[in-house]
């Protein structure tokens, strides 16, 4: 009994050790590419009537910092919108390096949630999520296309069934 107990004990301080000897994890090249994204930003977009509501003008003010760790760039909004009302917002800008993609989750003050898998190619981001509306799924695409260091436009679409495509908000974003 001793003897399986030392064995126990030797076989515990060895792992700790050595974990204690492994550096912390270090953010991936890919994320360098997230720092556009990092700043204060303006944006106002134009809602368009259908399933989001009656459609109208949206402004939306965020401001994104890098988590401590640099895995995570950490979106405060808050916005105004003439459809949806007013309200806020977090999100987490990251990197998936097993599944090799972006990610992007929401969470706001009307209580939904958004998880987005993007991609990025050149100036043009894609973000693709599924989105519940009552018993359907709808399919969803945001796209941003990097105008300068300090401006780009967005889009937001939405399909039933992945191939058709309708516009629900068009806009601008700007950095301050």
């Amino acid at each position: 009994m001793n003897r399986a107990f030392a064995a126990l004990l030797v076989t515990v301080l060895l792992t700790t050790a050595a974990f204690a000897q492994m550096a912390p994890p270090k953010p991936g090249p890919e994320l360098k590419k997230l720092d556009y994204f990092v700043g204060n930003w303006a944006s106002t977009g134009d809602m368009k009537a259908g399933p989001m509501g009656p459609g109208g003008s949206m402004t939306m003010q965020t401001d994104a910092k890098w988590m401590d760790g640099g895995f995570f760039v950490v979106m405060n909004n808050s916005y105004q919108s003439a459809s949806m009302g007013n309200g806020t917002g977090i999100s987490f800008l990251g990197y998936d390096p097993q599944e090799k993609v972006y990610t992007y989750y929401e969470f706001d003050s009307t209580g939904e949630t958004v998880h987005a898998n993007g991609t990025v190619d050149g100036d043009t981001w894609t973000w693709l999520s599924d989105m519940k509306m009552g018993p359907q799924t709808m399919k969803t695409r945001y796209i941003e296309k990097i105008l300068s260091p300090t401006s780009y436009t967005f889009k937001f679409e939405m399909s039933a069934d992945g191939t058709t495509w309708n516009t629900i908000m068009d806009g601008k974003a700007t950095k301050k």
